[in-house]
């Protein structure tokens, strides 16, 4: 399901930044990008998210900056200036003329300029509450969105019964019509059919064309989708189950029709199922 929250805290001499974002995923999938110093929170981030979260890819990033500060200033670390000089000395010999770098160069190497970090255990507390309350945006989000999937989803399912509906009462009017169509038939090939025989015939036929059982499990498994929708606990692998079962039943209804209506009926229901299915993509 896709979503977006951000949020940020002011941590020491930090301004931490907060971002995560969902998009559609069958299963689980999280990732998590923090800076080097933060790297020890990981595990701790990831574990959050999957209790809150069990479908869908989320990426969740923090970065930081660090405050201006009236009177602040720069601590050095003076063994790895030092390193880095007899390093540059040894390089100058191998080439001679090689002009020195400045100060200014010095500080710019990585490692040179030392900041000083909050406690890892201060630092952890406040990261952590910072990302509870992003997690909570971001469920927010999800949480309309899914009420919105909710309603579409239900309304193509009352549409999918009136169509289960309109199938069921031609049920007795299309087996008359494929008895009237054979006998026709017959009697046209034939001088003197045998009706016993050829009632017999179309007893079997229409046993193998009637589409009570087909119709009778699409309102089944609609009603299913229905219930399953209403439930609190992540419901999204049971309705990808579901789509897959009504697509059966609505595929093997047209494959068995026997007119015009009921075969436009079960393309209508394919089209209100391929629907459903995109969006249940979506749903945790």
């Amino acid at each position: 399901m896709t979503a977006f929250a951000g949020s940020e805290a002011e941590i020491s001499d930090l301004t931490i930044d907060c971002e995560m974002r969902s998009v559609n995923h069958r299963y689980s999938d999280i990732t998590v990008k923090l800076p080097e110093r933060m790297r020890f929170l990981e595990a701790d981030i990831r574990s959050r998210i999957a209790d809150k979260i069990h479908r869908g890819k989320v990426e969740c990033s923090l970065s930081y900056r660090k405050q201006a500060r009236a009177g602040a200033s720069f601590l050095v670390n003076r063994d790895a200036v030092a390193a880095l000089l007899e390093a540059t000395r040894q390089i100058e010999e191998l080439m001679p003329g090689l002009s020195s770098f400045s100060a200014l160069d010095v500080l710019a190497f990585p490692g040179i300029q030392q900041e000083p970090e909050a406690g890892r255990e201060q630092l952890a507390q406040e990261i952590t509450a910072l990302v509870e309350q992003t997690l909570a945006k971001l469920l927010e989000v999800r949480e309309r969105e899914g009420a919105q999937l909710k309603a579409m989803i239900e309304e193509r399912c009352q549409t999918m019964l009136g169509h289960v509906a309109s199938a069921r009462k031609r049920i007795p009017e299309v087996l008359q019509l494929i008895r009237n169509r054979l006998r026709d038939r017959v009697a046209e090939l034939v001088a003197q059919p045998d009706y016993e025989r050829l009632e017999q015939e179309l007893v079997l036929i229409t046993q193998k064309l009637d589409i009570a059982e087909e119709l009778d499990r699409l309102e089944t498994h609609i009603n299913e989708v229905l219930r399953v929708l209403r439930q609190r606990e992540p419901v999204g692998r049971r309705l990808d189950f579901l789509m897959q079962e009504l697509h059966r039943e609505a595929n093997t209804l047209g494959s068995k029709s026997a007119d015009k209506e009921t075969t436009q009926i079960s393309i209508e229901l394919k089209v209100l199922i391929e629907q459903m299915r995109e969006q249940v993509q979506n749903i945790e």
